[in-house]
């Protein structure tokens, strides 16, 4: 049986987690944020339905990619060539995970409930949650969001409005964070979409290493808050201005 999660920020010990569901480790809580603070410290994600009650995962393996490892297919590079998307980070993160959270194909509801778009807003106020977002003008056609902890930057949820806008920017996140000194991209749980970009798999014994609860130097790393950003946050948060430029430091 998981664990049932007090109103404190604490956890259990990730070792903890069943293996069946793979890597469900408490029940309960809020999503607060020095819980969420607490959870991505410690390799420990909040994924739940509007019917179920609040649930925190640790899975084992863990679905992970070193950012520089990222896969560009033929097909991809051709969408970057002829798309010259432009690239930015935190633009508009309310909106990516609006989107995120957007009924997708034959779906019923979302994970992403109203719930935590707010949770993870407040996290983007407080300079922990980030944007990764790719734009046709003035359109948001694809995004990813996430959660900075140490070295190790989570992935929550992608979307795309055009083919293959959200693979744009996936290979955008992955290969901003290696310009920032990242040194993994968790990705969560493993799906064929996540392969075919590169990601693979990590025993949680490896993954523990590259966590700040477990491993202090991985906390002198971290996105910078918009604060300390201030207006540069639209035009100077990045390396890679659109598409072209991306594909150049791929090639």
């Amino acid at each position: 049986m998981p664990q049932t999660a007090s109103n404190s920020s604490s956890f259990p010990p990730i070792e903890s987690a069943l293996s069946d569901p793979n890597g469900l480790l408490a029940v309960g809580g809020e999503l607060t944020r020095e819980r969420l603070f607490n959870a991505y410290d410690s390799g420990i994600f909040p994924w739940f339905d509007d019917d179920q009650p609040l649930l925190w995962w640790s899975p084992d393996p863990r679905a992970v990619i070193y950012p520089g490892d990222v896969h560009i297919s033929r097909s991809l590079k051709r969408t970057m060539r002829r798309r010259n998307y432009s690239l930015r980070v935190d633009s508009d993160f309310e909106q990516v995970i609006t989107a995120c959270a957007e009924q997708r194909g034959d779906e019923v509801g979302t994970w992403i409930t109203a719930e935590m778009q707010s949770a993870y807003i407040d996290l983007h106020r407080a300079g922990k949650a980030h944007s990764f977002e790719v734009w046709d003008r003035q359109t948001l056609v694809g995004g990813l969001y996430g959660v900075a902890a140490g070295k190790v930057f989570s992935g929550e949820s992608m979307f795309h409005r055009q083919t293959d806008a959200s693979k744009i920017a996936f290979v955008f996140t992955c290969m901003q964070l290696k310009q920032w000194g990242f040194g993994l991209l968790d990705c969560q749980i493993e799906n064929p979409h996540l392969s075919s970009l590169g990601v693979t798999t990590m025993d949680r014994k490896q993954f523990k290493r590259w966590l700040p609860k477990y491993n202090e130097q991985s906390k002198q790393q971290d996105l910078p808050s918009q604060a300390q950003r201030g207006n540069r946050i639209t035009s100077c948060n990045t390396d890679f201005r659109n598409t072209q430029e991306l594909l150049e430091k791929l090639l």
